[in-house]
C-alpha cells in the first residue's frame, strides 16, 4: 500500500486520539507516538511494488496446468477477483500461489467443472476503486457468474469512513447480484495480526478493522452476498506461524496464508453456487479470539491478574509453612520423648 496512505490513517488516528484526550501535552504526545510508530513500521513492512504472477485460465478438475482461455475455449463457471493486492496476491511467487487460482482449482475440484479465472484486483485499492473494477468487468464483456471480494485492510490504512466504505462494498456486491452473480466478500482481515506493527498503533488499526469488518458483513448480507470472516478464521493461524503466513514484507499473506483463506472461502461459494457437497457449512464468529488475547488492555490484565494473584499466594505463604512445620515436628521421631 502506498506511504501516503498508511501516514494518512495514522494521522486520522492520531488526531482522533489528541481530540478525545482533556490535555494538550499528552494529546500531542500520544500524536507524536503514533507517528513514531508509523513510521517504524513503515520501514519494516516497506512498498511491495512488485506485480503479482498472472493467473487468469481455465482450471480443469486435476489438472496441473491451466489452459489459456480463448473466446472459443469451453467453460462451465467463469469466476472473477475484485479487491486489493490481497486479491491480486501481492506476495505470491508464482502463479501457483495466488489466491485466485488456489480458489479456482479447489472450486474445480469440488464441483468437477470447468473454472474460467479472471482478476480485477489492483493492488492498493480500497472500497473506493470497487465501482471501477466492476466497471471494467462491463467492458470486458457479460458479467460472471461467481465473484470474490477481498477489500478492506487499505481502508482501514487509509482511514476512510466505514460507513461509506461498507456501503460501496455493498453497492458493488448489489450490483453483481443484479446479474444473477453468486458473490462472496472476505471481509477485512485481522490488522492484530501484522506484528511489524507495533503497540498500540497494532490496537488501534485493528479496532478500526474489525468494525469494519463487521460493517462489510452486514452490506455484503443486505445485498444479497455472502460475507466470510476471515479476520477470526485467519488471526489464529497467523499468530501461531507469522514466519510461514506472511510473505517477506511481513504485511501481505504468504502461498501458505492465502491457501488458508482459499479453504474458507471455497466451501461459502460453492455454497452460493448450489455446488457444495461437502456437508453443512458452520457459523462463523465475528472476533477473533486468539487476537483479541493478544490486545495491550488484554494482556495488562491479565498481567493485572497474575500479579494478583501471586501476592495472595505469599500473603498465605507464612500461615502454610507454620502448619506444615507443626506437622512435620508432631509426626517426627523422638518428638514425644523430647516433650516428656
Amino acid at each position: 500500500m502506498p506511504k501516503r496512505t498508511w501516514q494518512s490513517g495514522v494521522k486520522a488516528g492520531a488526531a482522533a486520539v489528541v481530540a478525545g484526550s482533556s490535555a494538550g501535552t499528552l494529546s500531542w504526545a500520544a500524536y507524536s507516538y503514533l507517528m513514531s510508530q508509523a513510521t517504524a513500521a513503515r520501514g519494516v513492512i516497506g512498498h511491495n511494488v512488485a506485480k503479482p504472477p498472472e493467473a487468469d485460465g481455465v482450471y480443469s478438475p486435476g489438472a496441473a496446468v491451466p489452459e489459456r482461455w480463448l473466446r472459443t475455449t469451453p467453460y462451465d463457471v467463469h469466476l472473477m477477483i475484485f479487491g486489493d493486492s490481497t486479491a491480486a496476491g501481492v506476495g505470491c511467487l508464482s502463479a501457483e500461489e495466488v489466491p485466485g487460482v488456489q480458489i479456482a482449482r479447489r472450486l474445480a475440484d469440488e464441483t468437477g467443472k470447468r473454472i474460467r479465472l479472471s482478476t480485477k484486483a489492483i493492488g492498493g485499492a480500497t472500497s473506493r476503486g470497487l465501482s471501477g473494477q466492476v466497471d471494467a468487468m462491463f467492458v470486458a464483456g457479460p458479467p460472471p457468474d461467481a465473484a470474490v471480494i477481498l477489500v478492506g485492510a487499505n481502508d482501514v490504512t487509509s482511514k476512510n469512513s466505514i460507513r461509506a466504505s461498507a456501503r460501496r462494498l455493498g453497492e458493488a456486491v448489489e450490483r453483481l447480484r443484479a446479474h444473477d452473480c453468486a458473490v462472496v466478500v472476505g471481509t477485512c482481515p485481522d490488522l492484530g495480526v501484522v506484528t511489524a506493527i507495533p503497540q498500540p498503533l497494532r490496537t488501534v488499526v485493528r479496532t478500526w478493522g474489525l468494525r469494519l469488518a463487521r460493517a462489510q458483513a452486514a452490506a455484503t448480507s443486505a445485498a444479497g452476498g455472502h460475507p466470510v470472516a476471515l479476520a477470526d478464521l485467519l488471526a489464529p493461524e497467523f499468530l501461531a506461524a507469522p514466519d510461514r503466513m506472511f510473505s517477506s514484507d511481513h504485511f501481505h499473506p504468504s502461498a501458505a496464508g492465502y491457501e488458508l483463506a482459499a479453504i474458507q472461502i471455497v466451501p461459502v461459494l460453492a455454497t452460493a453456487l448450489g455446488m457444495w457437497h461437502g456437508g453443512p457449512l458452520p457459523d462463523l464468529p465475528e472476533v477473533s479470539e486468539a487476537a483479541e488475547s493478544r490486545k495491550l488492555s488484554t494482556r495488562m490484565t491479565a498481567s493485572l491478574n497474575r500479579f494478583l494473584w501471586r501476592r495472595n499466594v505469599r500473603r498465605r505463604a507464612p500461615a502454610r509453612l507454620d502448619e506444615l512445620l507443626a506437622i512435620e515436628e508432631a509426626s517426627a521421631p523422638g518428638t514425644r520423648r523430647v516433650a516428656e
